[in-house]
């Protein structure tokens, strides 16, 4: 349950693409990728922390068609998802082997002595079981938020004809899909585990803002950075939701499944150009940021910015809590892991 839940949290615990590191917080443990690597630190219930690394290759650097416009954000969401997956993938097998172990050790003690004594069976999730908990993710999010929004409105409209304008229509079915999200985030939040994981991915975000601002990995000197990160996955999510209710605006369709199939149709290309408003204005808020000459707060890039990683900034108020820093040494462990591997195939980076 744990991590069928967390797999439904996965975009809300990315981070993107545009920093030189991002990351994702797991169960127990925190996932950190730099350019062409990613490393993963994951604690488990004796206190060892398992650590594990990979290279990583950008699929738009060998198809050049994956870096076009709307379609790099496609893809990007497609790449980011498939890592996060198996990063919690790694962070659950990693607690349930401990479990089977201790299991095992019981077993052991309790039929010590025994000629037939069976070797306990190690437990761990599966191929299978880890492509039927995402069958089911996918399944869970198609209902929840586009056949229920969808269906709560179209009882609105019979009720009253108001709600049956287009641009009404839209705009109730975008508030209900928002509303149905904020009272999933925060309820799951209420689970003490995944309040570990909401820790988990604030000691991801000062781990990320220490490194960017060039400050040594060590739990002080990241504990004084905030839990909330302006590139967090939790602005493209919310940016997703806003734009999907004015192109829905914009597509004269009247009846129940022709709105449901355009709903699902058009996600990717929804997805695509939220990740293309969620870069231009990360671009122009660096530009502004490094630009000597212009330093002042109104700067087009700086609002259109703000604007954009608001929503996102007032939801992480729930999607991170405050570490500890037991939680903060996983993500500085995570983050070392993958910069290792980073050096090892392209060299220092250098932070722009």
């Amino acid at each position: 349950m744990r991590f069928l839940a967390a797999i439904q949290l996965l975009p809300a615990l990315e981070s993107g693409e545009e920093t030189l590191v991002g990351g994702q917080a797991v169960l127990e443990g925190v996932m950190m990728r730099s350019p062409h690597a990613w490393g993963i630190a994951v604690r488990k219930p004796s206190g060892e922390i398992v650590t594990h690394s990979e290279p990583l290759e950008r699929p738009s650097e060998h198809h050049k068609w994956m870096g076009w416009p709307v379609v790099r954000g496609v893809m990007t969401l497609g790449h980011a998802m498939t890592l996060g997956f198996r990063a919690l993938k790694f962070s659950a097998n990693a607690a349930l082997e401990e479990i089977s172990a201790n299991d095992a050790a019981t077993k052991d003690s309790a039929t010590a002595g025994s000629a037939n004594q069976v070797p306990a069976k190690k437990f761990e999730i599966t191929g299978w079981m880890a492509a039927l908990n995402m069958a089911f993710s996918i399944a869970f999010f198609i209902f929840m938020y586009k056949y229920l929004p969808l269906l709560a409105t179209t009882e609105l409209k019979k009720a009253n004809p108001i709600f049956g304008q287009q641009v009404m229509f839209n705009l109730v079915d975008g508030l209900i899909r928002i509303t149905l999200f904020l009272l999933f985030v925060w309820g799951v939040s209420l689970w003490k585990d995944i309040r570990r994981v909401y820790e988990y991915h604030g000691a991801e975000h000062k781990t990320v803002f220490a490194f960017e601002n060039g400050d040594p990995l060590q739990t002080g000197a990241v504990q004084k950075y905030s839990t909330y990160h302006p590139r967090c996955g939790t602005s493209f999510l919310m940016t997703v939701m806003i734009i999907s209710m004015f192109v829905y605006m914009a597509i004269p369709v009247q009846t129940f499944w022709a709105r449901f199939g355009i709903r699902i149709a058009l996600l990717p290309l929804i997805a695509g150009v939220s990740y293309e408003i969620i870069r231009f204005a990360a671009r122009r808020f660096s530009a502004r940021n490094s630009s000597t000459a212009n330093s002042s707060a109104t700067a087009p890039g700086f609002s259109l910015f703000a604007l954009m990683t608001a929503p996102g900034l007032w939801l992480q108020r729930i999607t991170t809590q405050p570490p500890d820093d037991r939680q903060v040494e996983c993500a500085i462990v995570a983050l070392d892991s993958a910069m290792a591997l980073e050096k090892q195939r392209g060299g220092e980076l250098v932070i722009a």
